[in-house]
């Protein structure tokens, strides 16, 4: 079985809603190579293309076994969310089967006096949030605030940090980090 590249390219280009021009900005090539590849008038090497799908990003694996027929999806029941914690650190997952996911997403719960845990460092990236209930005391490089309902986050994920329910019920948060991290 034939595998037409270019017209996949163009498809998972598409996907990432990407200009040929953006697509090639990001890879570090020229627009006009990524032309030529989608019209098939060039066959790449296979470090070509795995430059190429480094700008979007997409693994070389992924790039040929990634089902173009069906449309990713959009939205999500809260039945749909994928729990990764536990129930006193409860962090659901939208989008978890998402191939290509650019951020994590998680709708967190967190139990009075519950915590995250050791205030380590994390991996490189950044974490944004927005607390719906409750209150959270979040320390994130040393310094400390407490934060309630409205009120939002926004730090680099390699400063150590860490999350503490202060409250008398349970904090609710909605965040995002990139790159995924899970």
């Amino acid at each position: 079985m034939s595998i037409d590249v270019g017209a996949r390219l163009r498809s998972v280009r598409l996907s990432f809603g990407l200009s040929q021009r953006e697509l090639a900005r990001r890879a570090g090539v020229t627009n006009g190579l990524i032309s030529l590849i989608e019209q098939n008038r060039v066959s790449p090497s296979v470090s070509s293309l795995k430059k190429v799908l480094d700008g979007v990003p997409m693994a070389l694996a992924e790039f040929f076994t990634l089902d173009l027929s069906v449309a990713p999806q959009a939205f999500f029941g809260a039945d749909e969310l994928v729990e990764l914690g536990n129930p006193e650190v409860s962090l659901r997952l939208v989008a978890a089967q998402r191939a290509g996911r650019q951020l994590t997403l998680l709708h967190q719960r967190i139990a009075a006096g519950a915590a995250t845990g050791e205030d380590k460092p994390g991996q490189r990236g950044e974490e944004a949030g927005v607390v719906i209930r409750g209150r959270i005391e979040l320390t994130v490089g040393g310094a400390m605030r407490v934060l309630g309902p409205g009120e939002a986050y926004y730090f680099a994920s390699h400063l150590p940090h860490r999350f503490r329910n202060v409250g008398r019920e349970a904090c609710e948060i909605i965040s995002a980090c990139t790159p995924p991290t899970f």
